[in-house]
């Protein structure tokens, strides 16, 4: 499992940066997985992505990172009107370790950064270098616990850490509140409000856990291999199309 970076690399990455998707449409082996997709994602702007099992949600994810042939246009705008590709910073979803894996953190982002190798003794600046990118996330405290044996949450810092660094302009997150419980969730969630003030950075994240999102998202898009409905996170959970696609019959209830 890894954390990948997509984009140019050079020095000064982070800033505001635009994304702009229409029309976009997805086939594997003949199969419709996405058609007509079309929404904005402005700079500085925390986007939920939201729908059920199977509905391009991850396969959207992939698109956008170039992963994925497609029809129509995915487009980015930074600063002064840069429209090169930019650096963008992604974590996978449900990230998996051996519990008994004795690599620690520092040994599995230092070979993720640096290419060291995991067997060698780590020289002390670059393990300053890991503590200060784990700090991002308030995750110093967790360099020299072995991997396999953090909590979810803990988990999720540490692939943030790594997602940031070099510092992106987009940051792209496939269900990170997935395996972490109540009180990790709004801890990550916190995080990400203040690593997109901190930074200035877009970020669009994708989760079933619909109670947070009036206090955190700036906007939800609802897809079900289409944009069923998009806007403030109020109005599409109060929407007859959430509520068709979700099988509720009396409003949003609590669903996750």
């Amino acid at each position: 499992m890894s954390v990948h970076k997509h984009g140019n690399t050079g020095p000064g990455c982070a800033g505001s940066c635009c994304l702009k998707v229409e029309d976009l449409g997805v086939h594997f082996g003949g199969e419709e997985v996405l058609h007509d997709v079309s929404f904005h994602l402005h700079c500085g702007e925390i986007v939920a992505l939201i729908g059920p099992n199977g509905a391009g949600k991850s396969s959207l994810f992939r698109t956008v990172l170039g992963q994925i042939p497609h029809t129509g246009t995915i487009e980015f705008q930074r600063a002064g009107g840069d429209r090169t590709r930019p650096l963008i910073g992604y974590v996978p979803q449900s990230p998996t370790f051996d519990r008994g894996d004795p690599v620690s953190v520092l040994d599995f982002f230092a070979a993720a950064v640096d290419h060291w190798p995991v067997f060698l003794p780590i020289p002390k600046a670059l393990r300053e270098r890991v503590r200060t990118c784990l700090e991002r996330t308030h995750a110093g405290g967790l360099l020299d616990r072995r991997i396999g044996a953090l909590s979810g949450g803990e988990v999720q810092r540490v692939l943030m850490a790594l997602a940031l660094e070099p510092l992106p302009h987009i940051l792209i997150l496939d269900e990170p509140l997935s395996g972490v419980d109540i009180d990790g969730e709004k801890q990550l969630l916190d995080m990400l409000d203040e690593i997109r003030r901190t930074y200035d950075l877009s970020i669009l994240f994708s989760t079933h856990d619909f109670a947070t999102l009036s206090r955190y998202a700036d906007k939800v898009i609802l897809l079900k291999h289409q944009v069923l409905r998009v806007g403030p996170p109020d109005e599409v959970l109060d929407s007859p199309e959430f509520r068709d696609v979700f099988h509720l019959d009396l409003g949003r209830g609590g669903a996750r």
